[in-house]
């Protein structure tokens, strides 16, 4: 045991005596690692050292290099300064020599003027001598004249000046007349021609349009179902429609009244449509009355449609269209204004044909014509002329000038500029101007009448006036011993101013002046 003992000693001495030559060498190999280490240290920090002073040895080249380029560049700078004030002073010296010189010149025409100032005043006062001379054999010429014709110098300037007007007037009616007959014989013939070819090759209905619309009734009770118990219906349909319903003797039929013919044309279907569907109350009206609305509102925009399709344009801004549809509902004189700019598209555009104007200028007059009269669409809610009115409708959308100033020309608020301008009013006259295509009240149509023959007859010389072709021509028949044939030119041009700037009408109107010279003898 003891032995055993003893080894187990001897077992863990050599244990410990192996680890403590392990870690003996564990340190020895520890310190020549670091010694290793710091070494390494020590290469990189020389070598780190070598690589700063390198860096900052070039850093120091490249500063130098930079500076010397600055210098340069500074130094050609101000070089190029220095040479550009020199030039701005050789310049100044040249200017000052200028400045000079002129000074010279100013002071040499200064004497000049001067010489000439003094020689002018010395002639000035010869010719006063002399013009003070001359007015006194004037002044004693005039006197003797005066004792010679019996005349003072206002009486005989007064005679020399009529009898000159009088010659003068006689003179331009002459040469007016000349030159009128020989402008109508060359233009009349074509005139007639391009008007007449338009004409025929246009085929357009003549009709005449009522303002008043009128709605059949099945029978006379429904009169009293469309007034209403205590009148209630006939109050909410003119609140609701804005149009006056007229109910009176007349059998199994009512009026609607508005000024609005697209309102009225609104109240005449949704009276329709409640007359046939029998229930009539207010809130039925309303039901009806949309409905209305929807399909007038339809139709304008169909018109409008079909309108620029029968004139070929493809190219129209839709708010345009439906305005120029609206016309479907509007007449002037009894003539249906949509109708109406449709005829003058074609007429205009066949006009210009004839002429031989440009594809693009017949496009234009066609263009311009349809919609010449488009300011009647809305004349009733914008004050002011409805061609005024009308180009400024279609300049905010987007025509082209040429076709505004057509619009704003066609009535002469504006001076025409271009042959389209003249062709569409042309095109406007011929559609509203031939028979059965306009009708007026009689009131109106009486008292237009009375009035060319008023105007005609406050002329001297004047016997008798007849208005004929219902007012279209009128016929003066003059004393032939008050006026000669010049005469007669002169005072029918008078008559036919007068009656352009005093009254109003469609069309044109001739003015004849008839002067005749009667010989009578009796054989006994």
């Amino acid at each position: 045991m003891l032995f055993a003992l003893v080894a187990v000693i001897g077992a863990v001495i050599g244990a410990v005596a192996g680890v403590v030559a392990g870690v003996a060498r564990d340190r020895a190999r520890a310190r020549r690692n670091g010694e290793s280490a710091v070494a390494r240290a020590r290469d990189v920090v020389a070598e780190a050292e070598r690589e700063a002073a390198t860096k900052k040895r070039e850093a120091l080249v490249e500063a130098k290099g930079e500076i010397l380029a600055l210098r340069q560049e500074a130094e050609e700078e101000l070089k190029g300064r220095r040479q550009e004030v020199d030039r701005r002073v050789g310049r100044l010296d040249q200017r000052d020599q200028a400045l000079d010189l002129r000074e010279q010149q100013v002071d040499q025409r200064n004497r000049d003027v001067e010489r000439t100032a003094k020689a002018v005043g010395a002639r000035e006062e010869e010719l006063g001598r002399v013009a003070g001379g001359i007015q006194r054999d004037a002044e004693e010429a005039r006197r003797q004249l005066q004792r010679v014709a019996g005349m003072t110098a206002a009486e005989a300037k007064t005679s020399l000046v009529k009898h000159i007007e009088e010659e003068a007037k006689r003179d331009a009616m002459s040469l007016v007349r000349e030159i009128e007959t020989r402008a109508r014989e060359e233009a009349e013939q074509r005139a007639r021609r391009i008007i007449t070819l338009a004409i025929q090759r246009l085929a357009s209905e003549q009709t005449a349009e009522s303002t008043v619309s009128v709605v059949a009734l099945p029978s006379d009770d429904m009169k009293g179902r469309i007034i209403g118990r205590e009148g209630r219906n006939i109050r909410a349909f003119e609140s609701v429609t804005g149009v006056n319903i007229i109910i009176d003797d007349t059998p199994e039929a009512v009026l609607l009244s508005c000024f609005d013919p697209v309102r009225r044309e609104m109240g005449r279907i949704t009276l329709e449509k409640l007359v046939a569907d029998g229930r009539i109350h207010p809130a039925r009206i309303e039901e009806m009355y949309e409905r209305a609305k929807g399909e007038v509102e339809a139709e304008i925009r169909k018109a409008g449609e079909e309108a620029v399709l029968n004139v070929g344009i493809t190219d129209m801004h839709p708010e345009l269209i439906r305005v120029l549809g609206r016309l479907r509902y509007r007449t002037s004189y009894g003539q249906n204004v949509l109708k109406h700019l449709v005829e003058c598209a074609h007429l205009a555009g066949l006009m210009a044909g004839e002429l031989g104007l440009a594809p693009d200028a017949v496009k234009t007059c066609r263009r311009g014509a349809l919609i010449h009269d488009i300011g009647k669409a809305v004349t009733h809610e914008v004050e002011g002329s409805h061609a005024i009115i009308g180009a400024e409708l279609a300049r905010r959308l987007k025509e082209p000038p040429e076709v505004c100033h057509i619009i704003e020309s066609h009535h002469g608020e504006v001076e025409q500029r271009t042959v389209e301008a003249v062709l569409a009013q042309t095109a406007d006259q011929i559609s509203g101007g031939r028979p059965g295509a306009r009708r007026e009240t009689l009131e109106s149509y009486v008292k237009r009448l009375e009035k060319l023959e008023e105007i005609a007859t406050s002329y001297p010389g004047v016997e008798k006036v007849f208005a004929m072709q219902a007012g279209r021509e009128i016929r003066v028949m003059v004393k032939p011993e008050q006026l000669d044939d010049v005469g007669c030119q002169v005072l029918a041009r008078d008559i036919a101013k007068r009656i352009e700037e005093e009254l109003q009408y469609p069309g044109q109107i001739k003015v004849t002046v008839v002067r005749e010279t009667r010989a009578m003898e009796y054989a006994k």
